[in-house]
Formats: C-alpha cells, structure tokens, sequence
C-alpha cells in the first residue's frame, strides 16, 4: 500500500499527477480527454510523447498515476519501422523509483508469444492494469477509479473524508 509519506504531495497540495504517454496521433484520442475530464477533480496530467520527454517530466513533477503506452518511441526522430523503445524504458525507469506511482500500461498490437512476454514484465515491474489498444474513455475512468480505491483508499488530495469524485 502506499503511505502518504511516499508521495509528499497527497499531503501538501491538491492535485493528484497523472503521466500520461502516448504514441498515437489521433486528434481528440483518449489521451487529450482524459486529462479534461480528470481536471475538474483535482487531477493535474502531465503529457509525454517520447520515452526522454517523460523522463524530463519524472524530475520534475512528483507522478501518482502513470500511463505507459508501451509503442511510446524513446526519442522524436524515431522513425515508425524504428522498434519503440520509450514505453518499455519508461516503466523501466518507474519501477525504479523510491515511490514507484500506480502503473497502467497501453499493450501494443503484437503477436500473441510477444504480447504474453510483454504483458509479463509489466506485470513483473508492478503493472496495477494492461489494456489493449484501442483504449476506450470507459475503461481508464474505471481502471482510475480503481486505482483511487486500492492506493489511496479513496482519499482524495487534501480530502476531509468525503466521498471522492470516482467513488
């Protein structure tokens, strides 16, 4: 379980941080709503489309929740045939950390041997959820909300015991 003492910023502001990486390059994906629809409720996303951008953004901003698009390329000039590395760094990189946020990974379109090897080690590196591409609104409201139940016991920042927005 995670102590507020882990994530100073449970305690001392009032948003929670949500990384969201994504690969993809739809207008109006569930990447761009999520953020809109989360930050009404105190919930401050921060964006990455390369595996480097959100490293930059990790030693900035303290994370609670990431989501890690496993296509994620490591750096902007990756070419589309070039294999993408940033995902699988990025989760790499999370696990590491003194106080590892709640992970939900964005499986990418592979073949069953290699989905099953990839779904393995996100599971290895402490993967709260997997989904599948394409990620539907629906199911990241959900897999928030129950991230929100199970690592923060349904407290919100700053809360005062009242219901959360999600519950």
């Amino acid at each position: 379980m995670v102590e507020q003492r882990c994530h100073p910023a449970l305690s001392g502001e009032d948003r929670l941080n949500l990384l969201v990486s994504y690969a993809g390059w739809e207008d109006e994906s569930w990447a761009d709503r999520l953020p809109r629809l989360l930050e009404p409720m105190g919930v401050r996303a921060v964006r990455a489309k390369t595996g480097r951008e959100a490293q930059r953004l990790l030693q900035r901003v303290p994370v609670h929740i990431a989501v890690v698009d496993l296509s994620l390329p490591l750096d902007e000039n990756d070419r589309p045939a070039t294999p993408s590395e940033g995902g699988k760094r990025l989760l790499e990189i999370l696990a590491r950390m003194d106080c590892s946020p709640a992970l939900v990974v964005v499986k990418r379109r592979r073949s069953a041997r290699d989905e099953a090897r990839e779904l393995s080690a996100a599971l290895d590196h402490g993967a709260f959820a997997a989904v599948d591409p394409p990620v539907q609104l629906e199911a990241m409201l959900e897999i928030m909300r129950r991230i929100l139940a199970k690592r923060f016991r349904n407290r919100w920042p700053r809360d005062t015991g009242g219901p959360t927005a999600f519950a």
